[in-house]
């Protein structure tokens, strides 16, 4: 049964078209993922979909009755506890009972005090109450503008699991291409005003679009390169995701017969050995505290030439403080951290640089250098910049009228420019849209240098990176053969979190998950240290993000050298407060494991 129909729809901003004679529908069991470069239109189409917005022209059909469930990006909060927000002022009693109102508390609430008020919640946080109000009712529609943003790896699996047990019609908009494939079977892609739809999820889209171009003949021969790299590791690397597309996977794999792997592992590893010799990274019986907790303890290891590492692990293990003692910016509290003579090291840390907001996106990187050599490449400045989607005159907007996915991108590529052999990226896909995630992919395979990654990005990560460890809070560092799986079999078995958050801060509700206590604690004061750890990553996230907000407002406010030393002094005390909660939840860890 048609849900929805779109005859016609055209809209624009002055003079920017981003919808243009768009006619397309969406059905009863539809699992739709929306894609297209960031400001192409895609949050603009779901919001046309949900009768959210009006089109200039054309028609918006919706079937009699039809519920739509919306997240938005830009959703207001009202003022009031969590509780009245997300359950609608119903009494415990009322909900208790309800499993799938259990399962989104759970999935994404857990932990948390409903009586909280929602104006005392951090940016991410309001997100995820806003989420779990949507998902706590049933809809017949439900659409999604990036609800994986502010979620870390267990969240998102969690989300594609309850997504893929409803039955409501879904419309999605997301970067992040794992869910994607978890959770889609039809695809559009917003281009130019134009929707192009194709079957299946991101996989398939790959390769019914490499197909298209093939069959096209498309001039864009670079693009096309790209594509068939993409297309060469899905087909390789995890072929059960492309089981379901409705065209001729003959013709697909005709256009990888010659295709490489995405990269020359041997020749990157030898090319990075003669780069930077038998020493990288050398970390020595290393120990990194916060205050008198220990986030790693005696710690040897060695990021040899060529390592590609993507670093995974619980909120407050110390991800972000392993990545500064790795770069020399932290200092351990015990133990030696040694860097090889030829290293060239470079820290993508989660702020941003502080950048002239008058200077130009092309001056800020031909200051650094105006060209790059990557593999056996070179590239001007202006060139890098088109990869990284600064097109024509944006590539001379002031940089403070760019956005902060935009600063970001010119951040990273800043740092690229520097040819570095050693790059530590932490949180590098925030706010990149896929086509840009699918270039800096591209660049890194021909990239002979070592890596250390932290993101929630589970494609990316296993994309860009070899070798999976993690930090599971309890100071060691784990090398993990079978990847994000693994981890997130570990984290299962190892710590249930599944509790379900309650309105009148006492006793669990009906359907509540508990595991055997621990030696030494009652079930109710284990599920009272796992609430409070909770509460601690929360902290952690609040601030956290208020150190990205610090980093902008320094960007901004480069000339004013008072107004930055305001900052700066409120930055060094958020540091000291993160250091406090990442002791205290460790503290709270350590009880837990006794």
């Amino acid at each position: 049964m048609n849900l929805v129909n779109i005859a016609g729809v055209s809209l624009a901003y002055g003079p920017l078209v981003l919808l243009r004679d768009v006619s397309l529908g969406v059905d009863e069991g539809d699992r739709i993922g929306v894609v297209g470069r960031n400001g192409g239109g895609k949050s603009t189409l779901v919001s046309v979909l949900s009768a959210f917005t009006e089109p200039d022209s054309g028609r918006v059909i919706h079937t009699r009755g039809l519920r739509v469930g919306f997240l938005r990006q830009d959703d207001s909060y009202p003022e009031g506890s969590v509780a009245d927000y997300v359950l609608g002022g119903r009494a415990e009693h009322e909900w208790a009972g309800d499993a799938r109102v259990r399962d989104v508390l759970r999935g994404l609430l857990s932990g948390w005090d409903l009586t909280t008020s929602m104006a005392s919640l951090s940016g991410g946080e309001r997100r995820r109450a806003a989420l779990a109000r949507l998902l706590v009712e049933p809809h017949d529609l439900i659409v999604l503008d990036e609800p994986t943003n502010h979620l870390d790896i267990e969240g998102i699996t969690w989300l594609a699991g309850h997504l893929n047990r409803r039955k409501e019609a879904l419309v999605v908009v997301t970067h992040d291409r794992w869910f994607l494939d978890a959770t889609t079977n039809r695809t559009w892609e917003v281009v130019d005003g134009r929707v192009e739809r194709y079957e299946g999820g991101y996989a398939a889209y790959v390769l019914a679009k490499a197909e298209r171009e093939r069959l096209a003949a498309a001039s864009e021969e670079r693009r096309q390169n790209l594509m068939r790299k993409e297309l060469a590791w899905l087909r390789r690397g995890a072929p059960a995701r492309t089981s379901k597309p409705k065209f001729r996977v003959e013709a697909a794999n005709a256009l990888i017969a010659n295709e490489p792997p995405p990269r020359d592992t041997v020749e990157l590893v030898r090319f990075a050995s003669s780069r930077l010799g038998k020493t990288v990274v050398d970390l020595e019986d290393v120990w990194l505290k916060a205050g008198e907790q220990t986030l790693l303890e005696n710690l040897t290891w060695q990021l040899g030439p060529g390592d590609r590492v993507g670093l995974v692990g619980v909120n407050g293990s110390g991800k972000s403080t392993l990545l500064r003692a790795l770069a020399k910016e932290r200092e351990p509290d015990a133990g030696s951290v040694r860097h090889g003579k030829t290293v060239n090291l470079v820290h993508l840390s989660q702020g941003l640089d502080e950048l002239d907001p008058r200077r130009r996106p092309l001056e800020a990187v031909e200051e650094v250098r105006n060209h790059v050599t990557i593999g056996k490449k070179e590239y001007s400045a202006s060139q890098m910049l088109e990869r990284f989607g600064f097109r024509g005159e944006r590539q001379w907007t002031p940089i403070g009228e760019l956005s902060g996915g935009e600063r970001r991108r010119l951040q990273l590529l800043r740092l690229l420019m520097t040819e570095p052999n050693v790059m530590l990226l932490d949180e590098p896909t925030n706010d990149l849209d896929i086509e840009t995630l699918t270039e800096l992919e591209d660049l890194l395979d021909g990239w002979p240098g070592s890596l250390v990654l932290v993101t929630h990005d589970r494609y990316f990560l296993e994309r860009v990176t070899d070798h999976v460890m993690a930090l599971m809070g309890d100071g060691s560092l784990s090398l993990l053969p079978g990847g994000v799986d693994e981890y997130l079999s570990r984290r299962a078995s190892a710590d249930d979190t599944g509790d379900v958050p309650v309105s009148d801060g006492g006793g669990s509700s009906e359907g509540a998950t508990r595991s055997a206590a621990p030696s030494g604690l009652s079930a109710a004061e284990q599920r009272k240290l796992r609430k409070e750890m909770q509460r601690l990553e929360r902290q952690l996230d609040r601030v956290e993000s208020r150190e990205r907000e610090l980093h902008e407002l320094m960007a901004a406010a480069a000339g004013d050298y008072t107004r930055l030393a305001e900052l700066d002094g409120e930055l060094k005390s958020l540091q000291t407060e993160k250091d406090t909660l990442e002791r205290d939840w460790l503290s709270a860890a350590e009880r837990l494991g006794d």
